[in-house]
């Protein structure tokens, strides 16, 4: 089953979040299939904080990927804004 979900990188203490369409069955910073956006939790000042690929979201989505619980609360805060 193919996945969008979050994908950390970041150094210690500094989170950064790549949104990846991903096989399930890979681990969390493992191989991905393409990446669709990112979440920065910690941006200050006038840093971007999300951009999601809404395009390309619906295009996996409609081939039947799943989203994981935390990119479909990104993906509807982006969809707001």
């Amino acid at each position: 089953m193919v996945t969008i979900r979050l994908s950390r990188g970041g150094s210690k203490k500094r989170p950064f979040y790549h949104l990846n369409v991903s096989d399930s069955r890979t681990s969390r910073d493992g191989r991905f299939i393409e990446r669709v956006g990112f979440f920065n939790p910690t941006a200050s000042g006038a840093e971007e904080r999300l951009r999601v690929d809404q395009e390309r979201v619906d295009y996996w989505v409609s081939k039947g990927a799943k989203l994981s619980d935390r990119v479909s609360k990104l993906v509807l805060d982006s969809q707001a804004a």
